[in-house]
């Protein structure tokens, strides 16, 4: 059985007080969960702070990107031995902001994958087709070679450490527009990831990778999507600048 994950991606947004202050509400509320793995990944100046208000809680704290190289002539960049060294254990590649902003390309994230690992930390790692490329019939095409790229890096996998390995579907398309991925439509997507997963690895891992949806997750659809075969969690935008408002998508984790 995996554990579902839900995670809230907060952007850029929230100050160090905002952050402080709606993690305290989390964790008095969600900071003993049972059933369902909770984590917010916050700006960077407030992750720090984030991660001390949260000691004795259950709730992880991620990054929101990361630099391949763990030191170095690199201005402007953090790397994975520091996120831990600042209390974070999980770290957030390739999103599709990232990808469409900042020219993250496939192949480098998949080098920020394989240096989270290594420095120990979880990685979420997003794939995701734009609307003109689901509109085009290349929703598996485009996710296969972002899956595939972003893993190319990462060797081998053993099944007792692939908890540290999430893959996070998420269609631009529905990012932030308030339009959702049919229940249906986003197991198709889950389970052609785990398929390759296995052809990657092995069956094993491929059941042991937790794969979340991401893409407008809010409470009224929430265990919906979550109660589909291969969705393990929610990588979760806007929804999760609310604590009320997450507390009810990982609530709704727990009953799907």
């Amino acid at each position: 059985m995996r554990t579902p994950f839900v995670v809230g991606n907060w952007k850029l947004n929230k100050s160090i007080a905002e952050a402080t202050a709606l993690v305290t509400e989390l964790k008095n509320q969600l900071g003993t969960v049972k059933g369902v793995q909770v984590g917010v990944a916050p700006t960077l100046v407030a992750l720090s702070s984030v991660v001390k208000r949260l000691e004795g809680s259950s709730i992880a704290v991620a990054a929101q990107n990361c630099h391949w190289e763990t030191s170095g002539a690199w201005t402007g960049e953090v790397s994975p031995p520091l996120l831990a060294d600042a209390g974070a254990t999980w770290v957030i590649v390739g999103h599709s902001e990232r990808r469409q902003f900042f020219g993250d390309t496939s192949e480098g994230v998949g080098k920020k994958a394989a240096a989270v690992l290594a420095a120990g930390l979880g990685v979420i790692v997003c794939v995701g087709e734009s609307l003109a490329e689901r509109d085009g019939g290349r929703t598996l095409s485009v996710v296969d070679e972002q899956l595939m790229a972003g893993l190319a890096p990462i060797e081998t996998m053993d099944p007792a450490k692939a908890a540290k390995l999430v893959i996070a579907y998420e269609p631009v398309w529905a990012i932030g527009t308030g339009r959702t991925a049919t229940p249906a439509q986003a197991q198709e997507v889950h389970a052609y990831i785990r398929q390759r997963l296995a052809s990657r690895w092995n069956a094993a891992v491929a059941e042991a990778v937790r794969i979340q949806y991401g893409g407008s997750v809010k409470p009224s659809n929430a265990e919906t999507l979550m109660s589909e075969k291969d969705i393990d969690g929610a990588l979760v935008g806007g929804a999760s600048l609310e604590a009320a408002d997450f507390i009810a998508i990982v609530k709704a984790a727990r009953s799907a």
